[in-house]
Parts: structure tokens; sequence; C-alpha cells
């Protein structure tokens, strides 16, 4: 039989991104590194005499540990594999004492966004919302949900709502009435490293509103993955028993623990600098038409809300990204308002290789024209 023409495939979206990206110049978040590279960096970074750790205990993992405990200025810190895991353990742990099974957090937190409902499935959680939509929880909110709490949780920054922050007033405020109720306070903190510059108070100070405190490694640090619980000795114990039984007890976790050390090596002190050209980025978009949430934003990543369709704007992004070899703002999504687009802008370590007018502009010529 003759052989029957086969009419060429259309590459995907996906497929024209990972033809261009090894030519391209990034203009957002942190530099990625191939793998073979990021580990021979990892690698020049780590000091002599380096041991492994053995099922999370000693080597890097308990020196990350050790440097967390003095930064949060809590007395114990365990590593966790993941953010997702480490809060969930938090909150059993809580609750479990309490005997108390609701939990009060924010409408758009991550643990009712993100997780399939796994801290209800796995813990018997129930939740009371704070607020609703994109509000900042307020002691108002608190007190409007009557009863015991096993535990109230905030999201330092809330990311849904656009990163947005409370003043540090707020949140000491927040966390009396907290205490005056008897519930422990558990920040979700897997951006707290660069909510400090709006805050205008250091970590540890922020840190002491809370009873146990979450933070991530590889947002804004930039790390290959996992996070810390910090928080008293006992709740803190009896955490590990918990990742255990979560299987997040790995055999090994150096080379995490050594990424996220050279993260908090090579960011932690930068983030007020990514925040102050995150506010120069927005006022120039902002200047251009450009609607941004918040205004200014609160840390170093901010919303673009944009007229368009997701398809249509990410469309825009890649023949950006093939013509002129720059990576603007991928990720697009619907928003509320019909016939309009959002994403988000996370300013780091490859966005300081340029100024703030060249970023805007990239945005800008995917969000206007």
């Amino acid at each position: 039989m003759p052989a029957r023409d086969v009419a060429p495939t259309t590459p995907s979206l996906e497929d024209r991104v990972a033809a261009a990206m090894p030519h391209a110049r990034r203009l957002l978040g942190h530099d990625v590194h191939p793998p073979a590279d990021a580990l021979t960096r990892l690698a020049e970074h780590l000091p002599p005499g380096t041991e492994w750790d053995r099922y999370g205990a000693g080597g890097l993992v308990a020196d990350l540990e050790s440097r967390v405990g003095e930064l949060l200025g809590k007395p114990a810190v365990a590593f966790f594999p993941s953010g997702v895991m480490a809060q969930q353990a938090a909150l059993r742990c809580w609750t479990d004492r309490s005997r108390c099974r609701r939990v009060a957090l924010p409408d758009l937190s991550h643990l009712l966004r993100h997780e399939l409902d796994g801290p209800a499935l796995l813990h018997d959680l129930r939740y009371e919302r704070l607020g609703t939509g994109r509000q900042l929880p307020t002691v108002a909110h608190l007190d409007g949900i009557p009863g015991p709490l096993g535990a109230v949780l905030l999201e330092l920054p809330l990311r849904e709502a656009g990163f947005i922050l409370p003043t540090f007033a707020e949140l000491a405020e927040f966390s009396a009435r907290c205490r005056e109720r008897g519930a422990p306070l558990h920040l979700d903190g897997a951006r707290l490293w660069e909510s400090t510059p709006h805050l205008g108070e250091p970590l540890a100070e922020v840190a002491a509103l809370a009873d146990s405190v979450y933070v991530s490694f590889y947002k804004g640090l930039g790390a290959f993955a996992g996070a810390a619980l910090a928080g008293p000795e006992d709740l803190v114990a009896e955490a590990r028993q918990w990742r255990r039984r979560l299987g997040g007890t790995l055999y090994g976790m150096t080379a995490d623990a050594a990424s996220a050390l050279a993260g908090l090596d090579e960011h932690l002190d930068r983030m007020t600098e990514y925040r102050d050209r995150a506010v120069e980025i927005a006022a120039l978009l902002d200047a251009r038409g450009v609607r941004v949430v918040p205004d200014p934003p609160h840390t170093r990543e901010f919303v673009v809300y944009a007229p368009g369709d997701p398809d249509a704007l990410r469309e825009k992004v890649v023949q950006l990204l093939e013509r002129d070899r720059v990576v603007a703002v991928r990720g697009w999504s619907a928003a509320d308002v019909p016939g309009w687009s959002w994403a988000e802008v996370s300013v780091g370590s490859a966005t300081m290789r340029s100024t703030a007018r060249e970023v805007a502009d990239v945005i800008a010529s995917v969000a206007l024209e």
C-alpha cells in the first residue's frame, strides 16, 4: 500500500518554550541552572569535612536547623521535605493537645486551595474561615468565630490575595487576641523571608508573635526543596514523630539542606533590595496602564492584571521568547472579571541584572500590546 502523507504536528506552547529556553535571558525570579551546573555550584559551597545526615539527623540538616532556630528565635526546629507535611504535622500536634479539631485560617489559605483536602482527610481538621476571599484576617474576623479553636493559622504573605501583608501592629494585635483565647497561632511563613521589609521588624520579632512557624526554602531562597517547622521543643519533637508517620523522614536530606543553607547565604540579605526593585517595576507598570496588586507591592512578588484571554497572552509570551530570547511573565490565568487575565511577577537575582524599566517594558509589551 502506498505510504500516507502525515500532516505535520503543530508544536504545543510547552514544546516551543522548551526549545527556546536554553537560549533565553531570564528577567524574573532567581537564576535557574541546569542540574549538572547547580550541583557543581552546590558542591563548591560545601565546607571541607561535610558529613552526611542519616534520616535527618546530624550533618548539614542539623546545621540548617540550628541556623533557622537562631534566625527565628525559636528553641527547636525540624527539617521537613515539604511545607505541606510540616504544616499538617504542626496543626495535628496543636489540635491533639487541645482535643479540638477546629482550625481558623484565611479563606484563600494554601491548605484550602492546593492540598486536595489532605488536612481534613488525614487529620480530621475542621476549618473556620477568617473572612472571605481576598480579605486579610483581622481580630474582628477572629472574634466572629465562637467557641474553642485548636489552632489559628495566618499565611504571611497571603499569596492568593496578591502577596499582601498586615502591618506589624495588626499582626501583634491578632497574636494577642489568639493568646487571650488560648488558641495557638501558627504562621504559614512559606514566604516569611521576604516579608520583613514590609513588616519593619526582624525575623525573630515576627516569629515571636506565633507559637509555631513554618518556612520554605525553595521559594524566596531558591533551594532545591524542603521546609522547616520551628517552635517549642516538645511540639517539634512530636512533629518529628508525625514526619516519620507521614513518610517524610528520608534516609538522606543533605543535598536539600545544603541548597537551603546556600539560599540563605545568597538571598536573605537581599530581600529588601528585591522588594524595592518590585516597587520600582510596579510603579512603571502602573504608569503604563497595567493594573498592579497590591500597589505598591508588599514583598518581592506581586500580581498584574491585563485585558485578554490567558491563551492569547501566553502565546504572546512565547512569541517574545522565540523572537527576542527574553522570558516574560508566563503563568497567565483567567481573572474573576470576564475578559481579563492575571499573572504573578517575582523579583529575584535574575531580575537584578536588568533595570526596572527594561523589566517593566517587557511585561507591558505582553500585557498591553
